[in-house]
């Protein structure tokens, strides 16, 4: 059965004036002739997407549309109706995002990010902005320490809300995060915590590096503690000196005290670091 939304491999049946027909030995679907390639020949398979046209009728294109049947996508208005926002998808039809799918009102050349579903009612190829519902509520596949696939969905005072393997919600929190993101970038990540109500946190950085990191943190806070507050030592500091105050190696020490720094934990200056 050729599948709507997704890219099909399909065998060449016949040749007309508008296009050539392909079929996957049940079902057959009218490629123009616009996208059909020079040297082909009756027979041969091609990989053609297959989508609605403006009359809800299967068609194919070799174009590659911005989103695809039941994954995520950041996609920009082309205009907006009594029914509802047509966004940008990449074909010469826009995909339809009906008022009750819209998380708020959407507005002509801003971006949402949308997931694109199959209508069981219309058929007809829908996208929504109310992504919770397409995602699953318990994470059963994915353990702490996994690096996975992310997508940013939204940004609050709290965190970075991210989509996990297209699947599940995930949080970063705003105080380990050290870059600029924006909904809609894809970026990888690793399960940090998986709480007991399901949640998930995640983080940019390996949790075994993350973990020394803070175990390393540790000790130059509490070496800090223990002398009111201020560490003579530096990025110039010998390898040695660092070594003999704190058991670490002169990097271990600046990438530590780097990201303590983010943290605004300390300050670093020409003499040494203080504790804020």
């Amino acid at each position: 059965m050729i599948a709507i939304g997704q890219y099909n491999t399909l065998k060449i049946d016949r040749r007309t004036s508008v296009g050539a027909f392909l079929t996957d030995g049940k079902e057959d679907v009218l490629l123009p002739n616009k996208y059909l390639p020079e040297q082909i020949n009756i027979g041969d398979e091609i990989e053609v997407f297959v989508y609605l046209d403006q009359e809800e009728r299967p068609i194919a294109t070799t174009l590659h549309p911005h989103i695809y049947l039941n994954e995520f996508a950041l996609l920009r208005v082309n205009f907006v109706n009594h029914l509802g926002a047509f966004l940008d998808m990449g074909l010469e039809k826009d995909l339809f995002v009906p008022f009750r799918e819209q998380a708020r009102k959407m507005d002509v050349n801003k971006r949402y990010l949308v997931y694109m579903y199959l209508d069981e009612k219309t058929k007809r190829l829908v996208g929504s902005s109310k992504l919770n519902q397409f995602l699953n509520k318990e994470p059963l596949d994915v353990k702490v320490g996994d690096e996975v696939d992310l997508i940013v969905s939204h940004i609050t005072e709290l965190g970075i809300n991210v989509i996990i393997n297209e699947k599940f919600k995930g949080l970063m929190y705003v105080n380990e995060v050290f870059e600029d993101l924006r909904t809609g970038d894809r970026i990888i990540g690793f399960i940090k915590n998986i709480r007991p109500d399901g949640k998930i946190d995640v983080s940019r950085t390996p949790i075994k590096f993350e973990q020394k990191v803070d175990r390393l943190a540790e000790v130059i806070l509490d070496e800090l503690d223990r002398n009111k507050g201020f560490l003579g030592l530096h990025d110039k500091s010998h390898p040695e000196e660092i070594r003999a105050i704190l058991n670490m190696s002169k990097k271990s020490f600046k990438v530590t005290i780097g990201n303590l720094f983010k943290e605004k934990l300390i300050r670093i200056t020409e003499n040494g670091i203080y504790k804020i």
